[in-house]
């Protein structure tokens, strides 16, 4: 076979298989353009970090993966299309609605990845500024979003489908009671999420404990159905929601102030010392640059006791960290240990007497 005839064998061919070149074609410009958006994202993004602001920095990054996804949908759809005018294949018939239902899901997915990397960016350079921001709340409105994407896209899928929403709709209706009894402890743990939300007894980052349960630590994550405790041993604690309706929570985070309660004992023989002693720790309290003197400050002698004659002190430290309340409250009873001996007293400690007649006489 000489060239000439090689040539005419190949046109002949590529007019019967013309849908191949065709399919081959669609495909590598799929590719093409998908390495071409891939580069031209790149470059906007290192062009816009000194510059952008938190939505364009949510905007590319969230839709970088969807938008390849797409571009790969159509193109392979597309090279599908030609296929299906080809052969004519039974199996082809399903190209259009995976198209329709793959653009929707795609849609769907870069609206929650949005979502998620805005509410990220923004709790992150709020934190670098200092600045203060509910993360309860943030969390809380990024899920409803979340979740109500997702619905609607659901049910705009099943629109596309040909099934009707309101057919749905009443469905859900009608099912969701025996749902509701199926799913009880999960709806009741979604419900005890919300309820958290609203009324909001404490937030991610607070130490809490329940007098009615061994539950103590600090909130790392509120979800829809369990709430994330770090105990002070670093322990993870995973307590359903629907636990928080029906025990009582305190919340140390939120208080104003720390209390100092202790009890101080003198000797027996330092009574006419008392008086002076509580005069000047009294004093000692008001000028102590830690207390809240605007709280109750109460300083008394109360107790006769076995081995010691007692008195106590009632104030409040200004601030509510822990660590520093423990440092202000050292420091307070090294003052009064200060004053005891300044007035040549001393503390007590568990002693006993012993009275020997005098004319007990003891040999040796």
């Amino acid at each position: 076979m000489d060239f000439s005839e090689l040539l005419k064998t190949m046109e002949s061919f590529l007019k019967q298989e013309n849908w191949i070149v065709q399919v081959f074609i669609v495909v590598f410009l799929t590719a093409f353009i998908n390495w071409i958006q891939k580069r031209i994202i790149a470059k906007l993004i290192n062009r816009l970090k000194r510059s952008w602001t938190n939505w364009d920095h949510a905007f590319f990054i969230a839709v970088e993966k969807p938008l390849t996804l797409l571009i790969w949908i159509l193109g392979l759809t597309f090279a599908a299309d030609i296929v299906k005018k080809q052969t004519d294949a039974a199996i082809f018939g399903a190209i259009e609605p995976i198209r329709e239902v793959g653009v929707i899901v795609i849609i769907v997915w870069f609206l929650v990845r949005f979502i998620s990397k805005a509410e990220t960016i923004i709790l992150k350079k709020k934190k670098k500024q200092g600045e203060e921001f509910d993360e309860t709340t943030a969390d809380a409105i990024a899920k409803l979003l979340r979740v109500s994407v997702i619905i609607t896209g659901s049910l705009v899928i099943l629109q596309t489908l040909g099934y009707s929403i309101s057919g749905v709709l009443a469905f859900g209706g009608i099912g969701g009671i025996a749902i509701g009894f199926a799913a009880r402890d999960l709806l009741a743990n979604f419900f005890g999420g919300l309820t958290i939300y609203m009324d909001r007894p404490f937030d991610v980052g607070d130490w809490i404990r329940s007098p009615d349960r061994e539950i103590e630590g600090s909130v790392e994550k509120i979800g829809w159905r369990l709430t994330t405790i770090r105990t002070f041993d670093k322990r993870p604690l995973y307590i359903p929601n629907s636990i928080f309706t029906t025990i009582a929570v305190e919340n140390p985070a939120r208080m104003t102030n720390r209390r100092i309660k202790e009890t101080i004992g003198i000797r027996y023989d330092d009574a006419g010392k008392m008086r002076d002693i509580i005069a000047d720790v009294k004093e000692m309290l008001k000028q102590h640059e830690d207390i809240d003197t605007n709280q109750t400050l109460i300083v008394n002698f109360n107790e006769f006791a076995a081995s010691s004659l007692n008195f106590f002190i009632y104030t409040f430290t200004k601030t509510v960290n822990w660590i520093e309340f423990h440092e202000v409250k050292q420091d307070v009873m090294l003052k009064i240990i200060d004053i005891i001996e300044a007035h040549g007293a001393e503390c007590a400690f568990p002693t006993s007497t012993l009275h020997i007649p005098e004319e007990i006489k003891v040999s040796r």
